[in-house]
């Protein structure tokens, strides 16, 4: 009924995938297969379906990519469900409510399963990516897609910060086999994506 995808799976962790709302927000829930314990990555929109997906994969939290009103629009219902709300600091000013900040290089624990906090500014200054840790699991949000960066030119968005996150937090730290999760749109590997950094560059979007 609520059409969620399981996009990725291995011995340790279970990746869930469903997209919401007029812009077709991804929303994922990353699981812990021993534990059951999930975690949702952007509380975008149609909350009644994702709080029944969050229900019935066992999300006790949820990790905001950033403070654009498409992933952020299920945010309250969320949290009057009980569900803790992460986000940057940089951009809590975006979101009506919220539980937590994220800090660069923390590690949010869900069952098992290590989630580390790569912020990645450039598209809003709090944009976050996160990376499971032992997996090619990378989430960019809207930092990295298959075929380049994310739109730089709304309020707070800054190219050469983005190219300077992709360059130094992005495609230093992980090798070709990583998958990244993109907040719109399909997934691709950084191998498919890193030749192309300096095309990004030149065309300047």
């Amino acid at each position: 009924m609520d059409n969620t995808d399981l996009v990725w799976s291995d011995a340790a962790v279970d990746v869930h995938r469903f997209v919401v709302g007029p812009i077709e927000n991804n929303v994922y829930v990353v699981r812990c297969r021993r534990s059951g314990e999930a975690m949702l990555i952007d509380a975008a929109n149609e909350h009644e379906r994702l709080l029944r997906v969050a229900t019935r994969l066992g999300v006790t939290s949820v990790l905001e990519t950033h403070g654009h009103w498409d992933h952020v629009g299920a945010i309250a219902q969320v949290r009057e469900a009980g569900i803790d709300v992460w986000v940057h600091d940089a951009d809590a000013h975006m979101l009506h409510s919220y539980d937590h900040l994220l800090e660069d290089d923390s590690v949010r624990r869900v069952g098992d399963l290590r989630v580390r906090v790569v912020h990645t500014p450039g598209h809003t200054p709090g944009s976050t990516s996160f990376y499971v840790e032992g997996t090619p699991l990378l989430f960019s949000g809207d930092t990295l897609f298959p075929g380049g960066p994310g739109n730089t030119t709304f309020e707070g968005g800054d190219f050469a910060t983005i190219i300077r996150s992709l360059e130094e937090r992005i495609f230093r730290a992980f090798g070709d086999e990583t998958i990244i999760w993109p907040g719109h749109g399909a997934p691709s590997t950084l191998g498919a994506e890193r030749p192309h950094l300096d095309e990004w560059i030149e065309r300047g979007w």
